[in-house]
């Protein structure tokens, strides 16, 4: 698999976070990190961040370590994109900064550009 500079940051607590999750004993390592969007939310568009499948269309990217996998059509939606791990006690969980984003949610899942 061909490795290429990725479009996405990780925020170190999301590095942290990511890799925890990797690493835990029940974690199916037949599967990869996925980065994405797809149509819907509040705002239009939604972000994916999960485990999944590589396809046919999925680029292989690697950010200190941490390898994912996109669609290479959601390099036009996710360039620049940051994503954060939040822990508080108002907020828990993965948070996208996104510089191509004209208007976001107030939940920060979704957005339109």
């Amino acid at each position: 698999m061909e490795t290429v500079t990725a479009p996405v940051q990780f925020t170190p607590s999301a590095r942290t976070e990511l890799l925890r999750l990797m690493n835990d004993p029940g974690f199916d390592t037949s599967k990869f990190l996925r980065i994405g969007v797809k149509g819907g939310g509040c705002s239009g568009m939604s972000y994916v961040l999960g485990f999944d499948d590589r396809q046919e269309a999925d680029q292989l990217y690697e950010v200190d370590g941490l390898r994912f996998i996109m669609n290479q059509s959601h390099g036009l939606y996710l360039a620049g994109i940051q994503i954060d791990w939040l822990e508080g006690l108002n907020a828990r969980g993965f948070s996208f900064s996104n510089p191509n984003a004209s208007k976001t949610c107030g939940c920060g899942s979704s957005f339109a550009v």
